[in-house]
Formats: structure tokens, sequence, C-alpha cells
């Protein structure tokens, strides 16, 4: 029986590579990252498909990373945060995945972003706003998840505690 990917989605800054890379440590399974597998592919950095080539390229980029990413199984996949702007992609994630959302209070969010400069739709006059407005804009596509964590007040035990528990009783339901 093919094990369940464990998929990580939600808004840069929710904890999503983090959380994967000990999480894969902790459960036995690999961690895949959807926009480091972009870069290995491309040969560029995430930034510089977007300076270079702009957003829709790297969102066709993302599509067929995530294609390939969900052949496997049993492995825990970040994604880049607007992958789940394309229904396609959400539909490729659960087709062999569960699906968590990580989420934050904007102000948490910008917090933990306001010294990485190697973030560019956070390249404007007010970045705070930015995040705002983008939150408000990706909710309704966040809430396709099969589950959501917010990680705002937990630290990061407390997060893979609860993304483990809610990976463990989906895996028992589609058993039972």
């Amino acid at each position: 029986m093919r094990m369940l990917n464990l998929v990580l989605v939600g808004y840069m800054g929710t904890g999503k590579s983090t959380v994967g890379k000990k999480l894969a440590r902790r459960l036995g399974m690999k961690f895949v990252d959807s926009d480091r597998e972009v870069e290995r592919v491309t040969g560029y950095t995430v930034n510089e498909i977007f300076k270079k080539f702009k957003e829709i390229r790297f969102r066709s980029e993302e599509k067929a990373a995530l294609r390939r990413l969900t052949r496997n199984s049993g492995q825990i996949i970040s994604t880049g945060g607007g992958a789940v702007l394309d229904p396609e992609n959400v539909e490729t994630l659960k087709n062999n995945g569960f699906v968590v959302c990580l989420t934050a209070e904007p102000e948490i969010i910008y917090q933990r972003l306001r010294r990485k400069k190697n973030r560019p739709l956070l390249q404007t006059e007010n970045p705070l706003a930015t995040i705002k407005e983008m939150l408000a804009d990706r909710a309704p596509f966040y809430a396709r998840a099969d589950a959501t964590v917010d990680t705002s007040e937990m630290d990061l035990e407390a997060v893979i505690a609860e993304v483990t528990r809610l990976y463990q009783e989906h895996k028992t339901q589609k058993r039972g």
C-alpha cells in the first residue's frame, strides 16, 4: 500500500520548510521542497526566475515540479506559498497527499520575513500591507487544505506534534 504524502501549504513565513524538515526526520520520511525542485530543474533561483521571466514562468515550472514530486509517495512536500492558487495543483497534491495549511498572523509573518531579501513578492513600499492583502486574496485557496494549523503562537515542537496528529488521524480514517 502506498504511503500518503504529507503536503504543507501556506503563505511564506508560516514555517513550511522548517516544520517539513523536522517532520521528515521525526516520521522517517523524505523531505522535498517544490521551490528547490524548480531551482534544480531550471538552474535559476526562484528570485532569478521572477526577475528574468516573471511570475507566470515560475508558476508553470512550479506546476511541473509538483506533478513530478507527487509521483512518489511517503514524503513530506513543502510547496511555495502560491502553489494553491492553481486548482490543478491542489488536485495534484490531494490526489496522493494529506494537505495541511500552515497559517500565521500577518504581523508575525512580517516579523519572520522582514530581514529576508529573497522574497520577490515582498519587495514593496509596505510589506505588511502586502502580506495582509495577499493573505486575504489567498484565503479561499488555502481553505481547500484538508486541515489548518495556526503557527502564530505555537513553538516548533507544538506545530510538529499537531501536524503529526492530524496526519496520523487522517491515515487511520482512510483505512477505517
